[in-house]
């Protein structure tokens, strides 16, 4: 069965899980996914001029990382098309006291939709999304806009749930992921959307490992690489926008 990605139904089912999104994510990868995003803002380390932008940004979990890592030297904008966890991602940033020197924030979050970012071309040194460009109906739509607003030289970078390659740590995985995961976030993030029934399914249909790879290099990036990262379950791409001519 083919999982229903409609801008409606996933911007309703992220509306109303909102609240408790952060809670869930710590819980359920047992913390693993703070890693995930360490490592992502190191392998794919920002430089010292140029915009960066997260999108289906979330609660912003991302951005603030990379702002961080970019310790205020450059702004950083996140996107998402659903209003409760842009606000989320607002607090947090409030709450933290991120902002540049002359007191401005240095995380600027926006309300769009990935397949249409209202950005021009080739502005941003680093176009980053995790764990949502699965949920984006159209991933090479998607994709071509990450690209398209990110500058010649610049780097795209995929953070996303994949399938451990080891066959028995796969089983225990599938296990959990199928059982055991949706009566947990069910029960602590109620929804009218079946979103923790959702999860496991959109990431067993959607492409991992070399063959999301080839997709972005499909798209237009070079030298696109991929890392699986805690055994396979998450997998970390990036692959580099060429410049005209090459």
């Amino acid at each position: 069965m083919v999982v229903d990605k409609s801008e409606s139904r996933v911007r309703r089912m992220f509306g109303q899980i909102a609240p408790r999104y952060d809670l869930m994510n710590r819980m359920l990868s047992g913390g693993t996914d703070v890693y995930w995003r360490w490592r992502t803002v190191r392998t794919v380390a920002p430089e010292a001029d140029g915009p960066i932008l997260d999108v289906c940004t979330g609660t912003g979990d991302l951005a603030l990382a990379y702002w961080k890592q970019a310790r205020g030297k450059c702004d950083v904008v996140g996107t998402d098309f659903t209003h409760e966890m842009l606000r989320l991602a607002n607090s947090k940033r409030d709450h933290a006291g991120l902002s540049n020197g002359n007191g401005t924030p240095g995380t600027v979050f926006l309300e769009a939709d990935t397949q249409a970012l209202p950005f021009d071309d080739n502005r941003f040194q680093i176009v980053s999304v995790a764990f949502g460009l699965r949920n984006v109906t159209d991933t090479r739509k998607g994709l071509r806009e990450m690209i398209r607003v990110c500058r010649p030289g610049g780097r795209v970078v995929v953070l996303e749930f994949s399938e451990p390659s080891n066959l028995l740590f796969r089983s225990v995985y599938q296990s959990y992921f199928k059982h055991v995961l949706p009566r947990i976030g069910q029960l602590m993030a109620r929804n009218q959307e079946d979103a923790y029934n959702y999860l496991p399914s959109s990431v067993k249909e959607f492409p991992h490992g070399q063959a999301l790879a080839d997709i972005m290099s499909e798209c237009g990036l070079g030298d696109v690489r991929h890392h699986p990262l805690t055994f396979g379950i998450a997998t970390l791409y990036y692959g580099i926008k060429p410049f005209p001519g090459e």
